[in-house]
This record gives structure tokens, sequence and C-alpha cells, in this order.
């Protein structure tokens, strides 16, 4: 199994017990950081997940995920919030955070510049729309490193 698919099942596992524990899943991350794996989920619910959440949802995850035993390393499972600064990875991300500000980061400079704040306007497989100083800049998507929410501190 590649990391994928390690990703694919771990959030299929997963599915049912947040759904008992009325969170629901934001992302499910696989990857080595040195020498450790890591396995990490990511819930969320209205008005923010907390330390309870977290906790019963990881003893649930890991008693499920010592049954099937399908990763063969060694790794650190981690349940948390995607917090306030969230990265907006997947197509679900961008449609939950569309009318919100965001950075966006690019892999190299776009006139002369590799980040950008606007509003989430819009996207479609190729492209994302950002509104800001009262226009609209449009990114392919293969040139974007990051977009994360912005952080309103």
């Amino acid at each position: 199994m590649a990391k994928k698919e390690y990703e694919q099942r771990t959030e299929e596992l997963l599915a049912p017990i947040a759904a008992d524990a009325g969170v629901s899943i934001y992302d499910v991350e696989y990857g080595k950081e040195g020498s450790d794996y890591y396995l990490r989920a990511y819930i969320d619910k209205p008005g923010g997940v907390n330390i309870g959440d977290c906790e019963r949802v990881s003893r649930a995850l890991s008693d499920k995920l010592d049954e099937e035993d399908f990763i063969p390393d060694a790794y650190i499972l981690e349940v948390s919030s995607p917090g306030l600064g969230r990265a907006l990875k997947k197509d679900r991300h961008l449609q939950m955070s569309l009318g919100e500000e965001v950075t966006l980061k690019t892999y190299r400079p776009i006139d002369s510049q590799k980040e950008f704040s606007g509003i989430l306007r819009g996207f479609d497989k190729d492209t994302v729309t950002l509104e800001a100083d009262g226009g609209q800049k449009v990114f392919a998507r293969s040139e974007i490193a990051q977009i994360r929410l912005a952080l309103d501190l």
C-alpha cells in the first residue's frame, strides 16, 4: 500500500467513529518527518472541536487501526483540529471556504510576488479565483504551493 491508500483506508475507518462522536473529518495525512512516521486525522465541528472530542476519536481510531493493522511501519497517531489557519487542500475545503479571506502562496513569483491575500471567490479543476483590491485575480492550480484560511487575530 502507498501513502494515499493508507490515508484513504484510515478515512474509511474514521468515518463511523467521527459520525458517532458528532464531528466531521477534515483531512487525513500520513507521512514521515525525520525518522518517525505520523498518521494525522483532523476533525472539526461547528464551533470547533475540544480536547475531549480529539481524545474520544483518537482512542476509537487507535483501536480500529490496531484491529486492521494495514500500515506496516510504526507510526505516531495524532487526532486534532485543523486549526484556525487551516490548509485548504481539497475541493471540499475550498467549497466550505468560499467568501472567506485566504492567503495563497505560489511556487514562483507572479507580478514579482509569491504571496497573495484576498477573498476566495471561486475555483474549478484548473483555477482558483481571489478578490482583492477591488479586482479579481485567477491563479492556475499548478502554480499554487499552498492556500490557507487567513488568521484574523
